[in-house]
């Protein structure tokens, strides 16, 4: 590999163990695997032990979800997820035989065979351990490790699946099971960016991000990263890389905090439009009844974002919350159990919502961010619906044919533009 594909932070001439993650994009077709082949295979003739981990092919899963769905409408199961993982086998194999005639030796391996060990909670499934010695094995004979990823399975032996963004995650924590000096991931964007540079033309590429600036940023929407593969790499603090697979930029590192001092106040907008929000009125103002109304929610693996409650002077409350749209249908049913459990009012839902998060490192330190937010809003008559902070992160949810507006709004509001 020439010095211009190298990032040059981290850059050492000592060979390196490295894991590198191809995502749907990136192996779309027979020319972008070829392609593939031909950067890790350059990788692996400097001398460096590579071990590769692919998604499916762009599309892929949802196909097989939708092929699935013609036999049975339960959401999450062991032959879903079965079903699902064949994606990711057949880009392991094609890639594999990409490298072979470029002259590269492979070991391949599905999740179980690389001792990814998950729970039992089919289609989201989250890694307990890496049983790794056969990945490290192959890589100390000189060969390419060629993972699948989004994969791996219970302690039983039954297939699952980890989730949207579970290849990242996958490759993640398979880099700190063995040790990597780096993990990087390639993908159809050519870093981190200020903002989604299709909404903000003028968003600007981010060379380095914290780990808690990318885990805010990928829970309030960015899609770059899934926020559980930057938890595990602040963990085993694993130096991580964002990259494009179809240029030679060195992207974006996510690094930790002492190494990113002097970062902005502000260091990037999300806009994300895939969650619903529901609202539960006149509830009883006791205690116990929001822990009985969120129990079964949190039970069925649905993650609540923003919660508001507004207490009447009659001794009820309306409880508000987002949840992803994907699982409004459950958390609904869910909310009316409950409501009708403990003697509330009629419960409501509203998919037509934006979520947008304004994060930062620096908001630690400097005051008034909110305000700024909140006036760059107000000049533009965008009301706001509901607000939820946290130590670097602001969010608010609006709706959503004000979205794209609000993200250029606080871009600029916030002097992000390049």
């Amino acid at each position: 590999m020439n010095s211009t594909n190298v990032p040059t932070y981290q850059r050492t001439n000592v060979p390196l163990v490295v894991v590198q993650k191809y995502g749907g994009t990136s192996v779309a077709g027979v020319e972008r695997i070829r392609a593939v082949a031909k950067r890790v295979a350059a990788q692996a003739r400097e001398g460096d032990r590579v071990a590769v981990v692919v998604s499916a092919m762009a599309g892929e899963t949802d196909r097989l979800i939708k092929l699935g769905r013609e036999f049975t409408a339960e959401p999450m199961s062991r032959e879903l997820d079965l079903l699902m993982a064949t994606g990711e086998q057949t880009s392991v194999a094609l890639l594999s035989l990409a490298l072979r005639e470029l002259g590269i030796e492979t070991e391949t391996f599905l999740g179980f065979q690389a001792g990814i060990v998950t729970d039992e909670n089919h289609g989201r499934a989250r890694i307990e351990r890496i049983d790794a010695e056969p990945v490290r094995t192959a890589l100390e004979s000189g060969k390419v490790a060629v993972v699948a990823g989004f994969q791996g399975a219970t302690k039983q032996g039954a297939i699952t699946t980890i989730g949207r963004g579970g290849s990242d995650t996958s490759a993640v924590a398979l880099a700190a099971a063995i040790g990597a000096d780096r993990c990087e991931i390639f993908t159809d964007v050519d870093g981190v960016h200020t903002a989604d540079p299709r909404i903000v033309p003028g968003a600007r590429l981010l060379p380095k991000i914290t780990y808690e600036e990318m885990m805010e940023l990928a829970d309030a929407g960015a899609k770059v990263l899934h926020s559980r593969c930057v938890e595990i790499a602040a963990r085993y603090r694993m130096p991580l890389v964002v990259r494009s697979s179809f240029t030679d930029g060195e992207g974006t590192w996510v690094v930790p905090e002492e190494e990113h001092m002097e970062g902005a106040i502000v260091s990037g907008i999300t806009c994300n439009t895939g969650e619903a929000k529901v609202a539960i009125r006149r509830v009883p103002d006791r205690a116990g009844v929001t822990a009985a109304i969120f129990a079964p929610i949190a039970k069925a693996g649905i993650n609540v974002d923003l919660i508001i409650q507004n207490v009447s002077e009659d001794g009820y409350t309306d409880l508000t919350f987002t949840a992803p749209k994907e699982d409004l249908r459950r958390a609904m049913t869910l909310a009316e159990n409950a409501a009708r459990e403990v003697a509330a009012g009629r419960v409501e839902a509203a998919g037509d919502i934006a979520k947008i998060s304004v994060v930062g490192l620096g908001m630690r330190s400097h005051a008034g961010v909110a305000h700024r937010m909140f006036e760059a809003l107000a000049k533009e008559g965008i009301a706001i619906q509901m607000i939820g902070t946290s130590e670097i992160k602001v969010s608010i949810v609006i709706d959503i044919k004000y979205a794209e507006l609000a993200v250029r709004v606080l871009h600029e509001a916030f002097g992000l533009a390049a």
